[in-house]
């Protein structure tokens, strides 16, 4: 008999207090789609498979993106994205009660394997998760270019004033004009270790606490865009309102910030039984960049479109898969 891998299910649908317990809820998949440059000869014809996720934007359409792609390869899927928070889902994947979904490599190596330092740069972040994390019975997959962390930005108009494009210049220009850094940041940064206080350790810069106010995330992206009450805002890189709203970035030069990711983060036994699995989904996490995600993400968030849609038209658009 083969065994389920797992995905949780539909947009919006939010399952809570998984840890210790099975997941009850979801709902087959629906999508009339084929192989197209992946999943040719549907290997996995006759599997059922589930997907999972947690339930902001970016994720639910990860999972639909994973989900989409094995039904093309053959499998029956179970949508169980919309998990709420990220322990229920990992230990849904980590118990077997779910097979995969896509998560954060900053996530793993911090929140569930408990390191307070993060693994300098991307790839041996990823190494570094991957060998720990075997012994959970977890396999990560190789990760995407496409990297959900903290990063400051400003307006098209405050960008050409002061010229700023890494956070080294930001450092600089609090020597040489303090008065023109003015921060808006949520509370939890600024408070965070891996947030201003050490940003401004890693920097060398120090911002009097009157030119920085805490709001909640998503007024920040509105009050940087207007420029007035803060030049520079925090906001998260694949975000879709930074396109939305037309921000600039900047490079976090010293390379700060933790790695986050997006990885496929796989029940061991379901790669074992199925190992096709890594062909299927390497190509398209392979694609996968702050860009992509922010144009994505900026779908669902800004144009109110469904994450399955999204997915699909994506994917469809790439080539790896078609509809039937």
């Amino acid at each position: 008999m083969r065994r389920r891998i797992g995905a949780y299910g539909g947009a919006g649908l939010l399952l809570a207090s998984l840890a210790g317990c099975g997941l009850h809820s979801g709902s087959p998949l629906v999508a009339d789609v084929g192989p197209g440059s992946i999943g040719k000869g549907r290997p996995l014809d006759g599997v059922d498979l589930t997907v999972t996720s947690k339930e902001f934007t970016e994720q639910l359409v990860l999972g639909e993106i994973m989900g989409i792609a094995l039904k093309a390869a053959g499998a029956d899927v179970l949508d169980r994205t919309g998990i709420q928070g990220s322990i229920g889902a990992r230990e849904a994947v980590k118990s077997g009660d779910a097979d995969g979904m896509y998560e954060y490599t900053g996530t793993g190596w911090i929140t569930y394997l408990g390191h307070t330092e993060p693994v300098t740069g991307a790839e041996a972040q990823w190494k570094a998760l991957r060998d720990a994390d075997v012994a959970n019975g977890i396999d990560w997959l190789p990760p995407a270019e496409l990297n959900n962390t903290y990063a400051l930005a400003l307006n098209q108009a405050n960008e050409k004033k002061y010229g700023t494009k890494t956070l080294s210049d930001v450092a600089a220009l609090s020597k040489s004009d303090p008065s023109a850094v003015t921060l808006c940041v949520n509370q939890e940064f600024s408070s965070r270790d891996d947030g201003l206080p050490g940003m401004e350790k890693a920097y060398g810069m120090k911002i009097p606490p009157s030119q920085v106010q805490t709001m909640d995330s998503g007024i920040v992206y509105t009050q940087v865009s207007e420029g007035k009450a803060c030049t520079f805002g925090l906001v998260f890189t694949t975000d879709g309102r930074i396109k939305a709203m037309d921000l600039v970035v900047l490079a976090d030069d010293k390379h700060f910030f933790p790695s986050y990711n997006a990885a496929p983060m796989m029940n061991a036994e379901t790669m074992k039984e199925h190992p096709e699995i890594a062909d299927i989904l390497n190509p398209i996490t392979k694609k996968l960049t702050n860009p992509v995600a922010q144009e994505l993400n900026a779908k669902v968030d800004v144009d109110g479109q469904d994450p399955h849609d999204v997915a699909m038209d994506w994917l469809v658009s790439e080539g790896f898969v078609t509809k039937e």
